[in-house]
């Protein structure tokens, strides 16, 4: 968690409420590249949706070429061929697509699990190292070998659905111990055919976890839910996190593209150099705090429901002195989080520490 430094006189903050409405600080933000509007919430390898995710993080960085090509050449190094091992990565994904298409029953669902394996095989043999300050980023997968949840989620996700898959990303709040977090891991779903769930996580020795706490769509909104596992490691069920209220498998989805382009963003702004975090430098610094208040105010602009986003904003505006504007973005994220069937522990802490020091002041 974030620490939150808070000012000794409060009143003095609260005079900046009447700026709330304004950007302040985010008013003239560093000029970030943008993502052209997507269709949600399909992004198979090789699609515009795939291209231009991975070409929004080559123009972050400044690094030129194709993700999709590097991605092509990296199957083929791998030694981790997908089926006859014959072909370049898109007709390896489209001749299992048509295997798929033609299969059912039991032999279609070991495809599937078969094809979901391979799918983190591959990609911990292609990317081998882990870093949760870059890599996230798509390019530093290119430049680096380096991958991080949110980029493997992605690709996994983008290979299995050219692979005929119904795969897509979830968040994860508690993982297979228990033990929670504020939304802090990401991984790949694949919807099987016989209408249960599996989670795949390159993060995990094994390609199939059993993850307490997941975000998911239900509905218009995002979901806190706990999923019910069967011995076969797939999810039968779910149920709501704090409510003793079932739900069927279809009664879920995985989040939307839009809400996965918002994750980008924040993790440009939380591993900001010199950003909430002090990436790199140790500490925060002002250049970096703006860095970091311009992305994750894009990703809350990109989904207003991502409330991991929206309650960082709330540390970053506290580092740089705006304590009302914090307050505020924390009760924001509350109702999100509210809304969304759960609130972290954290969230809590927060909003009490800044309702304690103007009590105080």
């Amino acid at each position: 968690m974030i620490n939150l430094l808070l000012p000794r006189n409060f009143r003095t903050a609260l005079l900046l409420l009447v700026s709330a409405a304004m950007s302040v600080a985010l008013a003239s933000p560093p000029s970030l590249p943008r993502p052209a509007s997507l269709p949600d919430p399909a992004f198979p390898f090789g699609s515009a949706a795939f291209r231009d995710v991975a070409q929004t993080s080559y123009r972050t960085v400044g690094l030129s070429g194709s993700f999709d090509a590097w991605l092509s050449a990296a199957y083929d190094a791998s030694g981790v061929p997908l089926g006859s091992g014959t072909g370049n990565l898109a007709a390896a994904l489209d001749a299992r697509a048509a295997i798929l298409q033609a299969s059912s029953g039991d032999a279609r669902i070991k495809l599937e699990r078969d094809t979901a394996a391979w799918a983190h095989r591959f990609i911990k043999k292609a990317i081998p190292k882990f870093s949760l300050e870059r890599g996230f980023e798509l390019a530093n997968v290119v430049e680096n070998g380096e991958r991080q949840c949110l980029a493997q989620s992605f690709i996994i996700t983008g290979l299995l659905q050219r692979a005929g898959l119904q795969a897509g990303i979830v968040m994860v709040w508690a993982n297979p111990a228990g033990k929670e977090s504020n939304l802090g891991h990401m991984v790949t779903t694949v919807r099987l055919s016989n209408g249960t769930d599996l989670m795949v996580d390159a993060s995990d020795p094994a390609p199939f976890v059993h993850h307490q706490g997941l975000l998911v769509k239900h509905g218009s909104v995002y979901s806190f839910v706990r999923p019910t596992y069967s011995a076969d490691d797939s999810i039968s069920g779910y149920r709501l996190a704090d409510r003793d209220t079932s739900l069927s498998v279809n009664a879920t989805a995985p989040l939307t593209l839009t809400y996965i382009r918002s994750q980008f963003d924040y993790y440009r702004g939380e591993r900001a150099i010199g950003g909430v975090l002090g990436t790199g430098v140790g500490k925060a610094t002002p250049a970096g705090l703006q860095q970091s208040a311009a992305y994750l105010t894009r990703a809350i602009q990109d989904d207003p429901q991502n409330a991991l986003a929206t309650f960082v904003l709330g540390h970053v505006l506290a580092r740089q002195g705006l304590r009302a504007q914090a307050k505020q973005q924390y009760q924001k994220a509350a109702v999100l989080y509210a809304r969304e069937g759960h609130v972290p522990a954290g969230v809590a802490q927060a909003i009490t520490a800044l309702t304690q020091a103007a009590g105080n002041s």
